[in-house]
């Protein structure tokens, strides 16, 4: 029998098309949508806090480049004012953060940070010139400030109710100095760290990263004996659990600011050092532009360049533009200043950006680095690992050092960076942080049996479904590192996985000093 069609207005056919085209075509875009979120190719909109502009409106703008870790490739050199203005990290800008970002469904598993202390006082005094007046107690009405800084300073008095290693329990909690002691960590120091705990706890809230009864275990902080490592962490830590509890915590000393514990003896690493530091030596010899700027400054000040070497004024300079206070001076005979100035500087800065470029060059110091770092990034594989294995299916123990907290210094975050492959990032500024992740894909449904070289085995969580992330300064640049470099991303695998990072760290990284263990490389003898 012949169907019948009914008669369709030529006017509401053409609606009906167009209406069909719009839907397929939403659906098109979501699908792409979708598949470039879950590549990581177009994360969801990351972390941000936002920064007061400062009154001089003095700063530089981060930008939203998820590369600004590294330097742009351009044919006239950076500005070396300008970059001095990124390491001094003002809080006064507004910031994003990456970390916390995953493709969907995925469950994170644990966090361990690595920071550099916040803005300090000068380690060195330039002789004949005042010091930096700078207040270093704190005070939530005076600028920087934040809004957990009072609380902050309230919860540091009731500090003797937690365990701390020795030395640790005799050094302050909080910079106490109306005129700022030599490193003291300043207030612009505490708020870099709030910021960055906080920033961290809101990127981490909605993956319930530590339950509310979270316990000792799980919390693991360690620094240096520094004042300003010991209370960089804990104003790090505050931002990221505000009113923590005392009782929970345990500070843990590291005597050491290459943080390698019981395995710090290693002969090559410090040869491989001592010959670096030759290296920076003779090309800052070599530096005639520098060689000359010094004698003028000396001049300036009185003094024989050789004592104002000795001085390191870079120290003191940074201080002076970080804090926007004028350069020093010293009175003439005729009563007028005569004063460094910011040109000056600019040589010293430059030199310093074209050691690290011929660092990289050179080769010396990442060898370095791979040995100094060695146990470190063993320590935190195999945390990783102990975490990815109390995960998996079945298991009901929960995880010990869910959250580690490293406070460190630019000695320490330099090689870091350097062992991880990352040697083109900037330079750790103030309160740099370096961060894993250790993520697990969602389960895979159950279904009929994977095959893998031959063999069955059924679908079940393992190391294969365990990935990890490295963040710097809340960028992403886990596929700019050595280990993920040439990891090909898939939409069924868009992270680096974990083994890749365990396979690094125990094997792969002592090929740049040609050995195949940590023991090796360090008692090799040398020619």
């Amino acid at each position: 029998m012949e169907k019948t069609v009914d008669w369709i207005h030529p006017k509401m056919l053409a609606r009906n098309r167009f209406l069909l085209l719009v839907v397929v075509g939403g659906v098109v875009l979501a699908i792409v949508s979708v598949s470039l979120q879950f590549l990581n190719l177009t994360p969801a909109a990351p972390m941000v806090e936002k920064r007061p502009a400062t009154s001089s409106g003095e700063g530089l703008s981060l930008g939203k480049s998820r590369k600004r870790v590294f330097p742009v490739t351009q044919t006239q050199e950076p500005d070396p004012i300008s970059e001095a203005y990124s390491y001094c990290n003002t809080p006064n800008r507004t910031e994003q953060a990456w970390e916390g970002h995953s493709p969907a469904d995925y469950k994170l598993l644990s966090v361990h940070v690595m920071i550099r202390h916040g803005d300090r006082y000068p380690l060195y005094y330039i002789p004949k010139t005042k010091r930096p007046p700078i207040n270093c107690t704190l005070s939530a009405s005076r600028k920087p400030s934040h809004p957990l800084l009072k609380t902050f300073i309230s919860h540091m008095a009731q500090g003797g109710r937690g365990h701390w290693e020795s030395p640790l329990a005799s050094v302050p909690r909080l910079p106490n100095h109306s005129a700022c002691e030599m490193g003291e960590l300043t207030q612009t120091g505490v708020v870099q760290h709030l910021r960055n705990g906080k920033l961290l706890q809101q990127a981490y809230k909605q993956h319930r990263l530590l339950p509310s009864d979270w316990s000792p275990r799980q919390v693991w902080l360690e620094t240096t004996g520094k004042s300003r490592t010991v209370q960089s962490g804990l104003a790090f830590l505050y931002g990221f659990l505000p009113d923590f509890d005392w009782k929970k915590l345990t500070v843990h000393h590291q005597w050491s600011t290459l943080f390698c514990g019981s395995s710090c003896d290693c002969p090559a690493r410090n040869k491989y050092l001592e010959e670096d530091q030759r290296r920076q030596y003779l090309l800052r010899v070599a530096d005639a532009n520098l060689e000359r700027t010094y004698a003028t400054m000396a001049q300036t000040l009185g003094l024989p360049p050789r004592q104002l070497r000795a001085a390191n004024p870079i120290d003191s300079l940074l201080c002076h533009l970080c804090h926007g206070l004028p350069f020093p001076c010293v009175p003439s005979g005729d009563g007028s200043p005569r004063c460094l100035t910011r040109e000056q500087f600019a040589v010293i800065r430059q030199q310093q950006l074209d050691d690290e470029a011929d660092r990289r060059r050179v080769g010396l110091y990442r060898k370095y680095a791979i040995l100094a770092m060695f146990p470190y990034l063993n320590r935190t594989a195999a945390k990783m690992e102990r975490v990815a294995k109390s995960s998996e299916v079945g298991r009901q123990r929960r995880a010990d050092e869910v959250f580690t907290l490293s406070s460190a210094h630019d000695v320490t975050l330099a090689p870091l960076l350097s062992a991880l492959g990352l040697e083109r990032a900037q330079f750790p500024r103030f309160a740099a942080r370096i961060v894993f992740e250790l993520w697990r894909s969602p389960p895979v449904p159950p279904g009929p049996v994977r095959r893998r070289g031959g063999k069955g085995e059924r679908s079940k969580a393992n190391s294969r479904d365990v990935f990890i992330r490295v963040l710097y300064n809340g960028e992403d640049v886990t596929f700019h590192s050595a280990f993920c470099r040439s990891h090909e991303r898939r939409v069924s695998q868009p992270l680096c996985p974990l083994t890749n990072f365990l396979t690094f760290v125990r094997r792969d990284m002592f090929r740049v000093v040609n050995a195949t263990s940590y023991s090796e490389a360090c008692y090799r003898r040398f020619d």
